[in-house]
């Protein structure tokens, strides 16, 4: 039986999706917001739903959340948080981390996630993304591609960066796309925290291989690496935390500075 996104869920991502969408990735470790370089020597940050509706007034376009330790740990506690979240924000929110069943993602989506994030799951069985497409819609199900650079390109990781999958990224992208994702999350393991900009190669890699959306993730530290990251083709958003969680730059001036440099940003 294919299950439909409510009404309002549906009208937020149809409006949203036109543009190129500015998202905060929130990592947590619940209770905390968490951030590292790398995914290692993570720091707590506070509470990750005040962050979330810090940003959502001062219009983010999403929000994605992501349990850095559920695969880790065998467990799934985001849905507190999304339910708590999901009261007071009214953008779409995806969450991921311990994402194992279409249960799972039901039980997401009742409590206010709009879209999932399956990674660690997926690549132990990757049905599990047509599972999810075929019944909920492909819409809602995001996969996410966690990449290390080795000397013949990249490789997919698992567990937040802990774990070889042995799978090529972009091969592993491609795949996705053909069991069923709506959109991909793709992380440069090498770049994430380090303010150093994008990959811009793994990313435009990534893009020229599937025709769904691609979010870039990891490495944003200025707002000219969001202007070149729109540049490749197929890129329709940016995930950023750490430059908005450390207040180095907030929403607004990153939506004006991107519109003033061509990017078909949402009008605030």
């Amino acid at each position: 039986m294919v299950v439909a996104l409510p009404g309002l869920a549906r009208r937020r991502l149809v409006k949203i999706m036109a543009n190129f969408r500015i998202i905060a990735r929130l990592d947590v470790k619940p209770p905390f917001l968490i951030k590292g370089v790398r995914f290692e020597g993570l720091r707590k940050l506070g509470d990750p739903q005040k962050f979330a509706e810090k940003y959502y007034a001062a219009g983010i376009d999403e929000i994605i959340y992501i349990d850095a330790v559920a695969s880790l740990y065998q467990r799934n506690t985001i849905m507190g948080l999304v339910k708590k979240t999901a009261s007071n924000v009214f953008i779409p929110i995806t969450a991921g981390g311990g994402v194992r069943s279409i249960d799972d993602v039901q039980a997401l989506l009742r409590v206010g996630a709009d879209k999932v994030a399956v990674n660690t799951a997926a690549v132990h069985r990757p049905e599990l993304i047509s599972e999810i497409g075929l019944a909920l819609g492909s819409q809602c199900i995001v996969p996410s591609v966690q990449a290390k650079r080795h000397a013949q390109g990249w490789e997919a990781y698992c567990d937040q960066g802990r774990e070889h999958t042995n799978l090529d990224a972009v091969e592993w992208s491609r795949y996705g796309e053909k069991l069923g994702a709506g959109e991909i999350l793709v992380t440069s393991v090498d770049q994430e925290g380090t303010k150093k900009g994008f990959d811009t190669k793994l990313i435009q890699a990534i893009s020229e291989a599937v025709s769904v959306p691609v979010i870039a993730s990891g490495g944003m530290g200025e707002i000219d690496d969001l202007v070149q990251i729109y540049r490749l083709s197929g890129v329709r958003a940016v995930a950023i935390a750490n430059l908005l969680h450390y207040d180095v730059v907030d929403v607004a001036t990153i939506r004006a500075e991107a519109m003033a440099a061509g990017v078909p940003v949402r009008v605030v």
